[in-house]
């Protein structure tokens, strides 16, 4: 990633101390909602369960009640829900994972949607829960002739949560087996993100960018390889000081071992309190990822394109959806790096994708795969004439760029089919190429 492309969007050279200017103060703080959010893990989400099913077991057996059923009984029915629920669970988990995740990897091995849905975490911790309450309550009520009806309609209540759950599962797995929910779940998280970073509209008076403090020196990625999943900005803040963090790694990028991560303009800042606010692992995720999404269409479209599936018509439905991202950005001010502290004063520089980064990562792999493909260069034109249409000024040069590209591919290998498809619907229509 790189940072702005925008002459505007450039921060002039100088030595003049990042402050309170009139561009800064219109600008909207860009991520001001960027936190590191950490999802809560199956573990842990698995101990609050077990401690609600230790308390549950301690509890339901001493609720009194006229009717009551035989203890011996009462205990087989909680041990034998107990553990066929949690067998049960494991069995489907486990089939389900298999399942869907190869299904993911023929589209794209990064394709981790149904792995990272909280419904999988939540089911395993409610199995465990059951399984827990009805161990907890057997030992509570083993020596006793008679208890309370409330415990055995307790466990089927519980086993039938798990059922539950576990149907939602399943229905979950299904979608993600076609393309259509993954391409719009996919669709989905990449639009959360781009409207939590990007939130006016596109302005061509511009103020001038913030002027930054002579650089001091930089920050290395002292760790084996990593990838920067998130960035803690309240931490990066409160590190900053009178310093101006300007990052030079964006997310999604992979760290190497003495990597630049950022520039330190006007102060000094300890590494480790710079190191602290960012957030890595083995590999991407959605969480502030940006390009995620785009390298994920991108990926589906390019496997689908390739001479061992020759499946046009898949390519065909990520161009749509990547045309559903665009087209949210196109009028947007990507012009956020900037983000102020709460006088006002810019003290972080974020490596944001500019205009270019988006087109690049989404369209231009798939427009040279498409190379052998009219119906998939007839959108890809289709998209590209509706994006100029819609586009500022400042933005159609990269968009003249590949849609120059997708004709002069089309002409080439498809002659005929090309100069019926722009006869019928002219380049400065926004329905272009779709016939």
């Amino acid at each position: 990633m790189t940072m702005p492309a925008d002459p505007a969007a450039a921060p002039p050279p100088g030595g003049v101390p990042a402050g309170p200017s009139p561009g800064a103060a219109k600008r909207a703080p860009a991520g001001r909602r960027l936190r590191a959010r950490r999802r809560l893990r199956a573990g842990v989400m698995a101990l609050l369960f077990v401690l609600g099913g230790v308390g549950l077991g301690l509890l339901v057996p001493q609720i009194t009640f006229e009717s009551t059923v035989s203890g011996s009984k009462a205990t087989d029915w909680l041990v034998a829900g107990g553990f066929g629920v949690v067998g049960l669970v494991t069995v489907v988990i486990s089939l389900l994972f298999l399942v869907v995740q190869w299904s993911f990897t023929s589209l794209s091995p990064r394709l981790n949607l149904f792995r990272d849905d909280p419904i999988v975490r939540r089911t395993f911790g409610v199995s465990v829960g059951v399984f827990v309450f009805s161990v907890t309550a057997a030992l509570v009520i083993g020596g006793q002739e008679k208890v309370s009806v409330i415990v055995p309609v307790a466990e089927v209540v519980a086993v039938l949560a798990a059922v539950v759950f576990m149907r939602g599962l399943q229905v979950k797995a299904f979608a993600s087996l076609q393309l259509a929910p993954t391409l719009s779940a996919i669709a989905g998280h990449g639009r959360v993100i781009l409207d939590d970073l990007y939130r006016r509209p596109y302005a061509a008076d511009r103020p001038p960018g913030v002027r930054l403090p002579p650089r001091r020196r930089a920050i290395l990625w002292p760790h084996r390889q990593a990838v920067l999943q998130q960035l803690d900005l309240g931490r990066l803040l409160a590190a900053a000081g009178g310093a101006v963090i300007v990052l030079r790694a964006g997310i999604g990028e992979t760290l190497q071992q003495d990597d630049l991560v950022a520039d330190l303009h006007g102060g000094e800042v300890a590494d480790e309190a710079v190191l602290r606010g960012l957030v890595t692992g083995p590999e991407r995720a959605f969480d502030q990822d940006p390009l995620f999404a785009f390298r994920l269409l991108a990926d589906i479209g390019m496997r689908a394109l390739s001479p061992a599936i020759n499946d046009p018509a898949t390519a065909e439905q990520v161009l749509d959806t990547m045309e559903s991202l665009l087209r949210a950005l196109v009028t947007r001010d990507l012009d956020v790096a900037d983000v102020a502290d709460d006088a006002g004063t810019v003290r972080v520089v974020l490596a944001l994708p500019s205009w270019d980064d988006y087109l690049g990562i989404g369209l231009d792999d798939l427009i040279e795969s498409a190379a052998q493909s009219p119906m998939v260069l007839l959108r890809a034109r289709a998209l590209l004439t509706t994006l100029l249409n819609a586009a500022p000024p400042a933005r159609q040069p990269p968009l003249t760029r590949r849609l120059q590209r997708a004709e002069q591919l089309g002409a080439a290998n498809f002659p005929l089919i090309w100069h019926a498809a722009t006869e019928t619907a002219p380049r400065s229509s926004p329905a272009a190429g779709r016939g």
